[in-house]
């Protein structure tokens, strides 16, 4: 669940970032900057992370503030779902990633999916959006709605010629490895195996 903490380091991050976007009048801007720097030294004390890696990732973030969108394509096999090994920390999660510009959530899963697994799919429907502050996610700076999309296994094979994933594997419900929570919860992959078995069941959304 979302940490107060967190919230108001995001919220303050939010209203500097649309000001600086938008003010024209010196003194606005310098007091958007503050509070800036205000959100940056919250993270700061809440975490281990650098103050300049802080810095830096607030300002690659220009214009109005809006969710980040992360998309994960579901593919099941003779009852099991589809993981990749992240090389981050070598936990597992559904293949998927940053929404691209340019391309559909449905071309984002496919090509996600062939990217990070090597099997290629076909997009079939909308599962479920969820915002990550409602789930059992670690802390993260931005605010994220994540996009699960269920796709058919038509082709290819497991691969992990990738620079983010070293494994690919099949997983039973009752068999999952250990996931990396950041990606996705073990609760979010139990509500997967219940569209699997129900597919009359309704896109589940925060």
């Amino acid at each position: 669940m979302q940490l107060k903490w967190l919230e108001w380091a995001k919220q303050i991050q939010a209203i500097s970032q649309a000001g600086l976007e938008y003010s024209r009048d010196v003194y606005d801007i310098d007091r958007f900057q503050q509070l800036r720097e205000l959100s940056i030294e919250i993270m700061q004390q809440y975490t281990d992370v650098e103050t300049e890696q802080i810095r830096d990732l607030f300002a690659a973030e220009t214009g109005y503030a809006t969710p980040k969108v992360d998309v994960r394509g579901v593919v099941f096999r003779d009852g099991r779902i589809l993981m990749v090994k992240e090389k981050i920390d070598g936990h597992w999660s559904l293949p998927g990633g940053w929404a691209d510009i340019g391309l559909s959530p449905k071309e984002i899963a496919v090509k996600e999916v062939r990217e990070e697994s090597g099997y290629i799919v076909e997009p079939v429907r909308l599962i479920g959006v969820v915002d990550k502050k409602f789930h059992a996610h670690p802390p993260s700076p931005w605010h994220v709605y994540k996009m699960f999309i269920l796709c058919e296994l038509i082709g290819g094979e497991a691969s992990t010629d990738t620079t983010e994933t070293t494994e690919v594997g099949f997983f039973a419900e009752d068999e999952l490895p250990p996931l990396s929570v950041d990606r996705n919860t073990e609760q979010q992959i139990q509500t997967l195996f219940q569209h699997m078995r129900d597919p009359q069941l309704p896109v589940f959304c925060d």
